[in-house]
């Protein structure tokens, strides 16, 4: 049986425990938490015991399932991967580009297990396309949130829209050629509504949109390729697809259409979704990974490379807001009419 020990017994900490407690395979030796208030609550509801020590915990322990705030994912993981310990790190992984990179070089050099938390991976809605051939040719992808304080030590980039573009990733095999971005700051400090456009070198655009100040909620990812349109709807769980077929290809799902071209046939699917719960499947892949000697579901090198993108648009972002000083020749802008400049053409 495995052992694992959870940093950060938080709002999502508490969902990680519930799940832990459902795996058969293993068992919660403990937790280590600062917050006294987050302690007393966990140790009345589970019985669990609180460490003080966090080199004892992960000595204790064969996984290190790290939910503390994102800039204390990296020595939480540095800990236990040196010590051999196999990681469940929720996203982002780490709060630097560097830092990335020294998780990745760490983990090939323990031969350890680490899994990134990017638990759209594991959305029924998503996961029901698992039998579709995914090809886009256009992304587009809205994330609306409603304002809450929890999370917010990060921009929305890392927040809400990294869930997408890790998806996006996993989907279009392709380099990123081009990204443009912009993004506001609106109640915090960092970006807080976001809206980014991904060019790939295989042709395909993926245009995102992010927000933690919307006055509703909304998660949708929709693709379109040659002759297919999938939608997912991940807060729904639902997904549709819609595909141009051949005559005989119909069938009761089927209807057909004028175009210029002649007569064409569109059949409208949904496919089956399963009722599932993606924190405990993201969690009990991680361990099935270990158990069996698997790669992970979402390995650290998925984990970087969606910091590298989403670093990479809050560096466009950075740009694009930045206030440059205005040139001394340049600061008077006014036209005026004298004889050396002619205004006819904007008189008319």
């Amino acid at each position: 049986m495995l052992k694992v020990g959870v940093f950060g017994v938080g709002h999502l900490g508490k969902y990680h425990i519930n799940n832990w407690l459902l795996i058969p395979e293993v068992k919660i030796i403990g937790f280590f938490d600062p917050s006294n208030d987050n302690a007393k609550e966990v140790e009345a509801k589970y019985g669990l015991t609180r460490y003080m020590d966090e080199e004892a915990l992960i000595a204790a322990c064969d996984i290190i399932d790290v939910v503390t705030p994102t800039h204390l994912h990296f020595p939480v993981c540095e800990m236990a991967i040196k010590t051999g310990k196999h990681v469940f790190v929720e996203k982002p992984m780490a709060n630097t580009i560097e830092e990335g990179k020294a998780i990745m070089n760490m983990v090939k050099e323990a031969n350890v297990k680490l899994q990134v938390g990017h638990v759209e991976r594991f959305n029924p809605a998503f996961l029901a396309l698992k039998d579709v051939s995914l090809n886009p040719l256009f992304i587009e992808v809205h994330r609306l949130a409603q304002f809450n304080p929890r999370g917010t030590e990060v921009s929305v980039i890392l927040d809400l829209m990294i869930h997408d573009i890790d998806i996006i990733l996993s989907i279009v095999k392709s380099d990123v050629k081009n990204i443009y971005a912009s993004g506001v700051a609106v109640l915090t400090d960092t970006p807080d509504i976001a809206n980014v456009r991904i060019e790939f070198n295989n042709g395909c655009v993926a245009n995102l949109t992010s927000s933690r100040i919307s006055m509703k909620k909304m998660r949708k990812i929709r693709l379109f390729q040659k002759d297919a349109y999938i939608g997912i709807d991940f807060l729904e769980k639902t997904t549709e697809v819609i595909k141009l077929k051949q005559p005989e290809e119909a069938d009761a799902f089927s209807f057909e259409i004028e175009t210029h071209q002649g007569t064409k046939t569109i059949s409208i699917s949904t496919p089956v979704i399963e009722d599932s719960n993606a924190i405990l499947a993201e969690l009990k892949s991680f361990v099935d990974a270990i158990i069996n000697d698997q790669p992970t579901v979402v390995s650290e090198i998925d984990g970087y490379l969606a910091m590298e993108v989403a670093h990479q648009i809050l560096e466009k972002i950075s740009k694009s807001n930045a206030v440059l000083p205005q040139p001394a020749e340049f600061k008077d802008t006014s036209i005026k009419k004298n004889e050396d400049v002619e205004l006819d053409h904007l008189e008319n």
